[in-house]
Parts: structure tokens; C-alpha cells; sequence
């Protein structure tokens, strides 16, 4: 169970914190938050550090353990990845199933002003730092190189460039034109920004409407067709969370009082094929589909069951995806997406994202009562995690689901790599990369061959960019030249 849970946002911009200092007071306040003060703290077995960006030391559970003045018998990180405070739950819950732990932490914390600000001045940040060869006594997740060399010739080399091809894929699976599409984006996303606006430790409040985030405008350039700056994830924010998981006896005997209690029921997590070339369809997620059944299933709820939800909102097409898998309706369901606002309003703070949205779980499971559930997504719509929670005690034991045998089983598309294929080809799935200026700088197209492969390919002509960008090319055919470029007929 979850018995202290806490969130910060520094906002102060031009003051100079850092991850530790973020996850130090995030941890204190969810020690407090517990009800019986540091005394959960003192019996911490397992510090779980989620992954840091901006202070890539590599055994950040020792430096905070040392700022909390507490000897954890194990220091843990998490692998690369949104999935990782879910990844970490998972762990932690199951050594407490098991008899091995009584009492974890597990923190996370991004600095993110600060450490742009030294990038730009070319300095040193002047954090901590950890000699060579240190290491934590164990890494939860598994990490690789996300893309194949195919996909980074074409420009695929992070996430503003992957997740529109999956946001064009989900255009044509529902059959809007594209403007259309991006005023329904638009709503979709004016509804995170009032659930933002609500949110007390979202990092900012100002809710845009729909027309406003749909609109590109100097405050609000176009980032990646079709994603305006408002429909991406905020990675320039500085918050720390924590949480307190131990077991129902150490609850008991540290005097835990039992309204602070909310359940872990289960997790479950797996990957879909790893490099987006060879998945079978863009818009679709095999992996989180069998994570959604096997948690909500353990757990004994049906998707309607589950009063509250946090799904992972990198960008659009991660909120659809999940949602189409789960069973959610964005159109009718009364249910909100979120609970904190999500990674563009709420803030995006690299991998930490989901302790957060777990924390803010935990606050409206105390005061509400019912289950919630939590997605998690690791890379380009690759790794993916759930968890659900409730206030009350489960009836089946907690258990987390592996189902990566499941979804290794699933069809998988051939994808052309370094040397593609010359000839011509169906467009799949697009987007158009967008300078700061405000101009298409490379048009990148998913392409499906005649055999069924897949090839990627990109264009920086003009005119090619112009199409892109006033038409709707899904479908449309492209000459491949074989070498990872494309043109029109």
C-alpha cells in the first residue's frame, strides 16, 4: 500500500535548485504525509530513485539517502523511460508481497531550469557529484537503442518526431480531414489544461481554450504537424515527488492512520515491438491493451469500474492510443483523461512523470474512495506500464503481470532498413518537422510497400513540404529512391 504521497513545483525559475534538493523535500513531505512522521522513514529497506535527466549521476537513491540521513539496505533506479516509477512500484510491491521488504521509497526529481541555464552558460551546474564506479545495487527495466538506423536517417531521432506519425495514423483509422482533426486535438487538450488549472501542483495554470492550443501563434508554434508547442509534453520544469509504500503491518506498527491508506492492487507492464518500423499498425498498442486486461483483471474491475484516470499524456496520440485500448470513449466518456493536467499543463519532468500522477491518485482515492487506474509509456509508444489502486483492501492478493510473452507472439511487419528499397509506395502515416521560425524544416513519411513492409523515409524539398503541410497525403502514393528519400508523383 501507498501511505505518503507528495509533489513539488519550484516555479521560481531564476532561483537555483536542484533534483536532490526537489526529491529530498518531496520525500520529507511524504513522510509527513503519512501521519506518523519520520517514523517510516527510519525503516526504509528499499530507496528507489526514478531515472534523472538532469543529474545523470548514476546512483542518485545513495545521494538522497545520504540527504535524508537514512541507511536503506538496497539503492535502486529505474532504466529509461516514462514506465519507470510504475516499473519501481511494481518492484518494490512485489518484494512486500513476497515477505522480502517492509517499508520503500521511491522518489524522482528534475531541475530542468537550471540545468538548461548552465548548458547555455556553459558551466558546470555544481551539483553533486559520484565517483567512478559507483553504481545503485540494482536497475529495474530494461533500456536499448530506440530506433533503428533506417529511422534515424529519416529524422526519427525523438519523441516530437515519432509521436505525429502515430497522430496521422490515428486521423486516418478516424476518418477526419485535418483540420478537423486538429480542432478535435484542440478540445481534447483544452480539457488537461482546466484539469491542470485545478491542480495545485500543476506547473501552470493559465488553461488555454481549444481554439488557443490548436492555433499556432508566436507563443504557441507549430512544433510537429500537427502538434502545436501547447500539444507537447513540457520538459522545462523543475518538480520532485515521492511516495511511501510498505506493508499493512508496518502501516500498523509505525501508526500509520488507516485513512492514509490506498491499495496497490496490481501492475503489469511489457513492451510492444521494440523499434516502431516493425509494429503492425501505428495506431495501435498490443502491449498496453494486454497491460490494461491483465491489471484491471488481477484486480477484478472492468474499465468502467474505475472511477479515475491518469492516462500518460506525452502528446495526443498517447492519450488516444491508450484510451482506444482500454475501451475509453473520449468523445462521451464523463470521465477526465487526467488527474494532474498532464505533461504539457500539469509539467513533464522526463521520466518522473507518473510519480506525480500516482501521488495525485493517492490524494483522490483518501477523499473519494473507488479505484483508479495509471498508465506509463516508455519512449516512442514503446514500453508501457499500468497500476491500479483503490481505497479499499483487495480481495486477491497484489501481483504484477509480465505480459511481454504475450505480445512477442503478435504479428510483426518486416521494415526495410539501411538500404531501402527504390520504387513506389503508400503512405501510411506523415508529419513535417518545424523550425522556430515557424517553417517546415523535413517532411518524414511511413510508407507501406507492395510486399507489406514498411520503409521511412524523409524529404526537405519545398515542395514536397508544401504538400505535406496544406494536404492530406495519407494514402497518397511516393517514389522511394533507396536511399531514405521520398517524392511525390
Amino acid at each position: 500500500m501507498i501511505v505518503g504521497a507528495a509533489q513539488l513545483s519550484w516555479r521560481d525559475r531564476d532561483a537555483e535548485t536542484s533534483p536532490l534538493e526537489l526529491m529530498s523535500e518531496a520525500a520529507r513531505a511524504a513522510a509527513a504525509d503519512t501521519g506518523a512522521g519520520d517514523a517510516l522513514l527510519a525503516r526504509v529497506g528499499s530507496l528507489a530513485v526514478v531515472e534523472c535527466l538532469s543529474w545523470p549521476v548514476p546512483d542518485p537513491a545513495r545521494a538522497l539517502a545520504d540527504a535524508l540521513a537514512i541507511e536503506p539496505a538496497e539503492t535502486v533506479r529505474s532504466a529509461r523511460g516514462g514506465n519507470g516509477p510504475i516499473q519501481l512500484l511494481a518492484d518494490i510491491c512485489e518484494r512486500i508481497a513476497y515477505g522480502e521488504l517492509d517499508v520503500a521509497l521511491l522518489a524522482g526529481g528534475e531541475a530542468m531550469n537550471p540545468f538548461m541555464r548552465a548548458l547555455r552558460e556553459g558551466r558546470a551546474t555544481g551539483w553533486p557529484e559520484q565517483p567512478e564506479g559507483t553504481a545503485p545495487d540494482r536497475i529495474v527495466g530494461q533500456d536499448r537503442d530506440a530506433s533503428t538506423a533506417a529511422e534515424l536517417a529519416a529524422g526519427l531521432i525523438a519523441p516530437i518526431a515519432y509521436y505525429p506519425l502515430f497522430e496521422n495514423a490515428l486521423r486516418g483509422a478516424a476518418g477526419r480531414e485535418p483540420g478537423e482533426h486538429t480542432q478535435w486535438l484542440g478540445r481534447l487538450w483544452a480539457r488537461l489544461a482546466r484539469v491542470a488549472a485545478e491542480n495545485p501542483h500543476a506547473w501552470t495554470h493559465s488553461a488555454p481554450d481549444a481554439e488557443a492550443i490548436a492555433t499556432p501563434a508566436p507563443d504557441n508554434r507549430m512544433a510537429a504537424l500537427p502538434y502545436t508547442k501547447l500539444m507537447t509534453a513540457n520538459i522545462q520544469v523543475d518538480q520532485g515527488a515521492a511516495l511511501v509504500v510498505c506493508s499493512a503491518q508496518a502501516a500498523q506498527d509505525s501508526g500509520v492512520p488507516r485513512q492514509r491508506w490506498v491499495f496497490v492492487d496490481a501492475t503489469a507492464s511489457a513492451h510492444d515491438h521494440w523499434f516502431v518500423s516493425e509494429r503492425d499498425a501505428l495506431d495501435r498498442s498490443p502491449a498496453l491493451a494486454a497491460c490494461g486486461r491483465a491489471a484491471l483483471g488481477h484486480a477484478g474491475l472492468g474499465i468502467d469500474d474505475v472511477a479515475l484516470l491518469d492516462l500518460y499524456s506525452c502528446f495526443p496520440s498517447a492519450v488516444q492510443v491508450a484510451a482506444r485500448e482500454l475501451g475509453i470513449d473520449l468523445e462521451d466518456d464523463a470521465r477526465e483523461p487526467t488527474l494532474t493536467g498532464g505533461l504539457t499543463f500539469a509539467g513533464g519532468p522526463a521520466n518522473n512523470y507518473c510519480t506525480h500522477s500516482l501521488a495525485a491518485l493517492v490524494e483522490r482515492l483518501r477523499s473519494g474512495g473507488g479505484a483508479g487506474l495509471v498508465t506509463a509509456v516508455g519512449w516512442y509508444l514503446t514500453k508501457h506500464a499500468a497500476a491500479v489502486l483503490s481505497a479499499d483492501p483487495p480481495e486477491v492478493l497484489f501481483a504484477h503481470h509480465d505480459v511481454q510473452d504475450e505480445v512477442d507472439a503478435l504479428p510483426r511487419r518486416g521494415a526495410c532498413d539501411g538500404a531501402q528499397r527504390a520504387g513506389s509506395a503508400a503512405i501510411e502515416a506523415y508529419t513535417a518537422l518545424y523550425e522556430r521560425d515557424g517553417r517546415p524544416s523535413v517532411g518524414i513519411v511511413s510508407c507501406l510497400l507492395d510486399d507489406g513492409r514498411r520503409a521511412i523515409a524523409k524529404s526537405g524539398d519545398a515542395a514536397e513540404l508544401e504538400r505535406l503541410v496544406a494536404g492530406d497525403p495519407l494514402g497518397a502514393e511516393v517514389v522511394l529512391d533507396g536511399m531514405g528519400k521520398f517524392a511525390t508523383r
